[in-house]
């Protein structure tokens, strides 16, 4: 019979996840990630086997929640317009206070080891798709309440949203000039109106 856990995991995913949002895959020693999560690198390896299956672990749970979090975001708004504006809005003022200038954890892996790593290609491109998906259907829905332009298909809509959401994401990291962030963010959405 295998003995349970004897620490909090969300509280050691939680340190894991920081460490690896600070630092990437790369720079996140085992022995780094064992400090940060109060445990000792056999536990880590007993609980979720080398530093990749950890990895992955967090990439899977920060994507579920932010996911959650967009799809939510997405889903306001008496019309697709609005629900389309409030998010980017709310997005380009999140990412602008962001103090650590961590970015998306998702978007980051997607830079760091997606090129290089076809596991962590899948995923990232895997929650990418999800994004695009949500823009598509609230795109689609602004179209048939009569808020979002109809010269474009919602696919490509869809894809611009994405593009400028992963843009605002990556821009931040070096300039989280609220003003310019808003600004880009004002004139994606300007460009769907009817």
């Amino acid at each position: 019979m295998a003995r349970p856990r004897e620490f909090d995991e969300t509280a050691v995913l939680d340190a894991a996840t920081d460490l690896f949002w600070n630092r990437g895959f790369e720079a996140s020693s085992i022995r780094d990630l064992a400090a940060r999560m109060g445990l000792t690198t056999a536990s880590i390896y007993n609980a979720y086997g080398d530093k990749r299956a950890l990895y992955k672990r967090v990439l899977e749970r920060y994507a579920s929640a932010a996911l959650g979090s967009c799809a939510s975001g997405l889903a306001c708004g008496a019309s697709g317009m609005e629900a389309i504006e409030s998010f980017f809005l709310s997005l380009a003022n999140a990412t602008a206070a962001e103090p650590e200038r961590k970015g998306c954890l998702i978007v980051n892996a997607g830079l760091e080891s997606a090129p290089h790593d076809a596991q962590f290609k899948q995923i990232v491109a895997d929650v990418f798709r999800q994004l695009e998906t949500l823009f598509h259907d609230c795109a689609a829905r602004g179209q048939i309440d009569g808020s979002v332009t109809r010269s474009q298909s919602a696919e490509d809509i869809a894809r611009l949203l994405l593009g400028t959401m992963l843009g605002l994401r990556v821009l931040a990291r070096t300039r989280p000039e609220p003003a310019l962030l808003a600004g880009i963010a004002r004139a994606t959405t300007a460009l769907l109106r009817p």
